[in-house]
This record gives structure tokens, sequence and C-alpha cells, in this order.
């Protein structure tokens, strides 16, 4: 049994074959050589994975990102940020932070961010001689803060798996969120005034204004998304639905940015990208589920507690395993393999289950821009034509950033709970 659980995973990783292969793989050795269990078992907990009302949310906002990216809403967000910002050093990396930051909450999708934004964001900072490492570490990470600003696919993914309320997510996600966006923007004003980079335009707040009017229905998107769940109108996955349609009337009604048939075409692409992700969804659960039934969990908690490790250790233990893990695996299969061993785990320290999906999302969120496999990574390379080595190199000090974050948000408890208080 050993060996499908643990060796025979490793084996068809290091042999290239894709995520769902190998967990559906080592499953089903598991089943036909060491277990006495009908292989109905199979199929009813793959269905049972993508059995739940919360899980609409994902093909939603995977198809309001892709309706916004192929418009003008970036752009509209971009242009009264970048006039409010004004004489900064890094005026345009600090836009950056900020655009992100903002599209991220109204798409949750962070590879829509890095294509969407890095091709608004990258020629004109090549224009100002910013270094090409420095642009591509910026927007590769950057892009992973959609991972922690709510409405975010990665919470939607844990609060389905760990059974927590999704709207609780999204208030602990809005401070750390935004404690990464400052502490980012912050390295990016040193690094413009340390090496005299683009000082930006003065205060302007007739373009302010003007920019403001002009992406007045983009700036209204999280609003209108985040303002419903909050205020009690709909629940996070009609909200998400709400996101598609507001997308496709500002999108094509209003701004005019796209015809009839590349809306049908962005639904052709979601409802690929929604396969993908759920057959990932579903092989992983399916592979969780087999660790359950062998204890897995209740083996891990017994060692920990006879360990006597401290809330402090065990939260140290975890974060190493996530940034370990987010390194060769994507977030979401994380998410659905890891998140019923490590739940009992936490509540046997007494851990909060709310501040630890924080925890969660944000060491995954790392994972989508670290080498070797982050995905953000090869988006940047293919979208945007930055060198593998070049891309590399420019994140080693936002990873930094990241870590310090990471540990400021896992021990500090309140950085994630406050939103919390405040809201329910």
């Amino acid at each position: 049994m050993s060996f499908a659980l643990g060796i025979l995973p490793v084996i068809l990783l290091l042999l290239g074959f894709p995520i769902f292969v190998v967990l559906l793989t080592s499953v089903t050795v598991c089943l036909v050589f060491y277990m006495n269990l009908p292989f109905a078992a199979l199929h009813q907990n793959m269905y049972g994975a993508v059995d739940a009302f919360t899980l609409l949310a994902v093909p939603f906002f995977l198809y309001a990102g892709e309706i916004m990216g192929r418009g003008s809403m970036a752009q509209r967000l971009v242009v009264p940020m970048q006039a409010a910002i004004g004489r900064v050093p890094g005026s345009l990396g600090v836009t950056s932070v900020a655009a992100s930051t903002f599209f991220g909450a109204i798409s949750g999708a962070s590879t829509a961010t890095v294509a969407t934004i890095g091709q608004i964001m990258v020629p004109p900072m090549r224009a100002k001689k910013y270094p090409e490492h420095f642009i591509a570490g910026l927007i590769c990470s950057v892009g992973a803060i959609d991972s922690i600003i709510p409405p975010s696919i990665v919470m939607i993914l844990y609060g389905a798996t760990a059974q927590e309320s999704v709207p609780k997510l999204y208030a602990a996600g809005l401070g750390p969120g935004l404690l990464i966006a400052v502490m980012l923007g912050l390295y990016v004003m040193y690094y413009g005034w340390s090496r005299n980079i683009d000082r930006g335009a003065p205060f302007d707040g007739k373009a302010l204004w003007a920019g403001a009017v002009r992406g007045i229905w983009a700036l209204g998107a999280p609003i209108v998304i985040l303002g419903g769940v909050y205020g009690g109108i709909f629940s996070p996955t009609e909200s998400a639905s709400v996101a598609c349609v507001y997308a496709v009337i500002v999108t094509r009604l209003i701004y005019k940015d796209i015809g009839w048939g590349e809306v049908l075409e962005a639904a052709s692409r979601t409802a690929r990208l929604t396969a993908q992700v759920f057959i990932i969804v579903t092989c992983a659960n399916v592979f969780s589920w087999l660790l359950t039934v062998n204890q897995v969990p209740a083996a891990i908690v017994d060692w920990m507690q006879s360990m006597e490790l401290g809330k402090f250790a065990v939260l140290a233990f975890i974060n190493v395993l996530l940034l370990a893990v987010g390194c060769f695996v994507d977030p979401l299969s994380a998410i659905v393999m890891l998140t019923p061993l490590l739940v009992p785990i936490i509540k046997a320290a007494g851990v909060d289950t709310v501040h630890f999906g924080i925890v969660v999302t944000v060491n995954l969120a790392i994972g989508m821009f670290h080498p070797p496999f982050g995905i953000n990574i090869f988006v940047a390379q293919a979208v945007l034509k930055f060198p593998l080595n070049t891309i590399i190199r420019g994140i080693m000090p936002f990873l930094a950033i990241y870590l310090v974050a990471l540990i400021l948000i896992t021990y500090v408890p309140d950085i994630a709970l406050v939103g919390v208080r405040l809201l329910f």
C-alpha cells in the first residue's frame, strides 16, 4: 500500500504524467491490488467531489475573468490608478501592484491577471527602462495576490473541502491580500528610488477624475460582486454568476469591446478550463478519500500529538510542507488533496480553520510563481515572452517579501480574523 500511495505518485510525476493521471493511477492500483472495494466507490467519490453548489462559482468566475480579459476593463482600471499614485518612485510598478490587486477583486484568477495586466503594463515599463528581470518578477508575483484577495477560486475550493464558510474566508482574505500589496508597493518604490527609475507624473486631479469617469463600470465591479455577498443579497456562488452577467453587459453592451462571437468563444474556452479544473478536483478528492479510509490523517494526528508539538511548531511544519508541495503541484490539486489531511491536525492544535484557510491560500499563492513549476512563470513566458532565466532571477526578491508576509499572517492571526469580526 505504501508503494501505491507514496512511491508510485513520485515516479509518475518524475516521468511527466499530468497530476490527475498520477492520482487516479495510484488510487486504481490501491483498489485493484490492496483493497477489497468495488470500483463503484471510485465513481461515487469522483462524482461527489464536484456535486457541490459552492463549486459552481469556479466556472462562473473563470468566465467573468475571460470576458474581462478580452475587453478594456483592465485598461480602464490602470488609468485612474496611475493618476492617483502620482509622482512616486517606481510609479508604473506601483500601478501594476494596485491594478493587479483591484483586478483580482473582480476575476479571482491569478493567471488571468498575469496575462491581462502584464500586456498592459510591460510595454510602458520597458519604455521607462525598468530592468527586464524586475518587470518579469513583478508581474509574476503580483498575479498571486489574486488567489488571496476575494473572490478567490482557491478559497472556494478550500471552503468546499473543509466545510468552511466561503464568505468568512473572503472576509479573512482582505487583510492579508492588502498587506502583501502594500509590502510589494513599498519594495517597488524603494527599488525605483534607489535606481532613480520612473518618478512618474505629478498628481493630476483632473486626470484622476477623467479616468474614474471613463472606468466607472470597471471600478464598480468589486462593489457589485463583494458588496452583494457581505450585504446578504446573494451567496458567493450567486455572486459569481452576477459577475458573469456584469462582465458581459459592461464589456459587450456598454464598452462594446467585443462582439457576440467572442462572448461565445469565451464560454467555449471556459468550458475547457472548467473541465481541466474539475478533473483535477475529482482525482485529488479520490486520492484524499483513499488516504482517509486508510486512517492516514488519524495516524498523522496521533504522531504529532505524541511529539507534543505546540501550535507554533505545527504551523511551521505545515508551512514547510505546503511550500514544498506548491513547488510541484498546482494549487487546486493541493487544496483538495491536503485539506482533509491537515484540518484534523490544526483542529487538534487549536488553530482556527478560517485563519488556516488563509495560511493555506498564501502558501499555494506563493507556489503559483515559485520555481520550478509555478504556473504564473509559464504564463509570463508564453504570453509576455520573457526568457525563463530572466523570470527566475526576477522573482527572488518578491518571493522573499511573500515569505515574510506568510510568517506574519501565520503567527498574527488577527491580520486575517479582524475582517471576519468586522463583517460577521
